[in-house]
This record gives C-alpha cells, structure tokens and sequence, in this order.
C-alpha cells in the first residue's frame, strides 16, 4: 500500500509539473502577443540615431566645424562698435580725446603660424568626422549582435518548449509503466529529473531572451519587450578571413588625424617665435566738446570726425612663454602620433585572434549540424521501429522492442541537438561581425541591409 501510494503521490507531481510548464507556455505566449516584429534594419538605425556615442560624436564635429570656421575668420575684418557720455562735467585734460562713439575695424593680414593652425583645426574635424563613424558602425554592431541573438534564443526557447512537452508526456509515459510494474521506480525518477533539467534549461533562456530585450530597448529606445525579430530581416554575413585586404577603421582614421592635428598645432606654436605677424587696424571716433573743456588745452578745436588706419606688425624677439608652448605642443603630438600607431597595432592583433576564433567556431558549426542531423535520422529510425517494430521478434537473443519512452527521448535530443546548433550558428555570427568591423568593411554590410 505505500508503494502504491508513493506512486500515486509522484504521479500527481508529474501531471502537476505537467499543468506548471504549460501555464509557463501559455503566459509567454501571451506575452509575445503584445509583441510586434520590427526589421533588423529599423533596429539598426534607431540605434543609431538614439546612441549617446553617436550623439556625442556628432557633438564632436559641430565643433570641429566651428573650430575650422574660426581659425579662418580671423582674416575677416571684425567691425566693433562702442559709445559712451559723461556722467559729470569733465575737468582737467583727460589723456584722450572725449568721443560719443567709436568703430574699430581689424583684421589679421599676414600670419604663417595661423597657415598651421587652419590646418590643424581641417585635421581635427576629419578625426571628428571618423569618430562619428566609428560610433554609428559600432551602435550598428551592437544592435545587430542583440538583435541576431535574440531571434537565435527565440528558437531555441520554442524548441527548449517542445522538450518540456515532451519530456512531461514521457514521465506520464513512466508513470503508468511503474504502475504497471513494467519498468522500475528509478526510470520514472530519471524522467522525472530529465523534465526538471529542461525546465531550467527553458528558464535560463527565458532570462537571457528578458536581457535581449530590455537591451534592445536601451539601444533603440523602444518599450522593453516590445521587439520581436524578424528572421528573414537578417541578411546573409558574408564569409570574411583575416587574410582579406583590410580598410582602415575609422577608429585608427581618428587617431591619426587627431595625431596629425597634434603635430600641426605644434608647428604652429613654434613658428610663432620665429615669423612676424601682421594685422590691420582702423578706427573712426566722433569726438564732442559737451559737459568737457577739451578745446583749452589745444591750439586749434577738436575736430568732431576722427579717422586712423595702419598695419600693425609684430616681431617675436624673446618670449620663453612661447617657447614653453612649442615644447609642450610638440610633447602632445609625439604622444598622440604613438597612440595611433598602438590603435592600429591593436586593430591587427584583433583580426589575427577574431581569425582564428572564427576557424576554429566554423568547424564547431559543422560538427553541430551534422550531429543535428544524426539526431534526426535517429528519430526517424526509432519512430519507423515503432510502428513496425524492430523485425527480431520474440525469438531469444533478440534485440528488445523499444517502448515509447524511447520515442520521446529521442525527440528530445533532436531539439537538443537543434539548440546546439542554432548557438554555434550564433557565435559564429558574431565573430563574423566582429572581424568584418575589425577590417573596416562594416559599411558594406550596412549598405546590403539598409537595401533588403
């Protein structure tokens, strides 16, 4: 009677993990209805549009821009205006003309250091323009990593779901078959311990598909969770190897423009201590005689309209301060020409660790899918066995006939060995992302998805 009972106790667990795993079905279902399937490419360019690596790289060149602009219009004549009355009548000879307003015009004429520094501020908006690139390529790679992930998880989550039903029918399967006293109470513990395995296994996908998604929605500034993958968005990664010519990246492009603004600005600030520089001024001043005893101290009466013109010129001679800054310039541009040089090293050490990454993740595919399709064929076999049996008959020696049980293990290793292949396929597409990015060929990607 307690054998008995136990049985009866476990078979109601079982029809109860039963109810449990499907309620878990049914509420993700319903979840996934909210859902609503956006393009790769949608995800693709809200990313973009919402990174705040982007933004700030845009930021970058506005400023870089500016920067230009200004280092131009200093040969443009600046026309500045002023006025002013006196409060209280003046006494005494002031120093300067008393006026009611004055215009003041200059311009600079002639200056070689200010040749480097235009070019300069040129080189600082190319490294501006590069990092914006390099920001928009790289939201792009991290949206579509998330993005190509999820649809992978996705898939396995529902074949992690017909595991469970399968699984589930099997321990119902065991259960009768102990109650029968066919098999031994330690089968039904097994099955009952395959089931629980696949529950968490289904659980973790679950939370990993919840961290796609609320990553997505980081990315894209969307609702989390409101993002289904559309597969047939995705388009096909092309198959690249290391040995492929690489472009520069536009990360390497940035530091050594950047290095090359460093080391303009330097010549610069040293050519300053050698070269003359030149500037024109003029100015007008509408002198006045009101609330002031000007005309006392003057032979003749102050004119009221007063006009001077000139070019200013100014001749370095000594001036340590100047020198200290061509040092320090020069300092600035010898470190950032390195850490170009050590960009592109790093950028070659990537691609040689991404190649064989990728061989050697090209391979684990291969040997996944064939074992995906192993698996398979042996599903077949057990199920054509099944239904016609295994043709030993009874005789002695004959191989034992296989019990249904076998049936839902085998379909269980099926969707197993599935899952297994969908994340090999998984990793192998990273990686494929990954090294295209490494050798500047990202944008070609970009282009093909923005056409499909």
């Amino acid at each position: 009677m307690s054998g008995q009972g136990n049985v009866t106790k476990r078979n109601n667990t079982g029809k109860l993990a039963a109810r449990l795993a499907l309620a878990g079905f049914l509420a993700w279902a319903g979840s996934t209805l909210v859902q609503a399937q956006v393009s790769l490419r949608t995800v693709v360019d809200l990313a973009q549009r919402n990174s705040t690596a982007v933004r700030i790289a845009q930021a970058d060149v506005n400023r870089g821009e500016a920067l230009v602009s200004e280092s131009k219009d200093v040969a443009i004549p600046s026309l500045s205006f002023s006025s002013g009355l006196p409060v209280f009548p003046e006494e005494g000879f002031t120093g300067q003309p008393p006026s009611i307003y004055s215009a003041t015009i200059q311009s600079l004429v002639f200056s070689i250091p200010q040749k480097y520094y235009i070019n300069a501020a040129h080189s600082g908006l190319h490294a501006a323009a590069a990092r914006l690139k390099d920001a928009r390529e790289q939201a792009a790679l991290d949206a579509s990593s998330a993005y190509i992930e999820l649809d992978v998880v996705s898939r396995e989550l529902s074949a992690a779901q017909l595991q469970e039903g399968f699984a589930a029918h099997m321990v119902d399967i065991e259960q009768q078959r102990a109650e029968a006293g066919v098999d031994p109470l330690r089968d039904l513990l097994e099955a009952q311990l395959t089931a629980a395995n696949l529950k968490v296994a289904r659980l973790h996908l679950e939370g990993r598909a919840a961290t796609l998604s609320k990553q997505l929605g980081v990315l894209t500034g969307l609702p989390e969770g409101s993002i289904a993958p559309d597969h047939g968005s995705i388009p096909e990664i092309p198959n690249v190897r290391g040995d492929q010519k690489a472009i520069r990246l536009q990360g390497v492009e940035a530091a050594r423009q950047i290095a090359r603004s460093k080391q303009q600005q330097a010549n610069g600030d040293e050519a300053t201590n050698y070269y003359p520089q030149l500037s024109f001024v003029a100015q007008y001043n509408r002198n006045t005689t009101l609330l002031n005893s000007v005309n006392s101290y003057f032979k003749q009466p102050l004119p009221t309209n007063n006009f001077a013109s000139g070019i200013a010129i100014q001749i370095p001679l000594f001036d340590m301060g100047h020198r200290a800054k061509g040092r320090e310039s020069a300092a600035a541009a010898l470190r950032s020409t390195v850490e170009a040089e050590q960009a592109e090293r790093q950028n070659d050490v990537q691609i040689a660790e991404l190649t064989g990454t990728l061989r050697e993740l090209d391979a684990q595919a291969e040997v996944a899918s064939l074992k995906q399709q192993i698996a398979a064929d042996t599903l077949k076999t057990v199920q054509t066995e099944l239904e016609t049996g295994n043709g030993g008959g009874a005789a002695p020696g004959a191989p034992a006939q296989l019990s249904p049980k076998e049936e839902q293990l085998a379909r269980i290793d099926e969707r197993q060995k599935y899952e297994d292949a969908q994340e090999a396929e998984l990793e192998l597409a990273k990686t494929r992302l990954g090294l295209l990015r490494a050798l500047g060929h990202m944008q070609d990607w970009l282009d093909e998805l923005k056409s499909k």
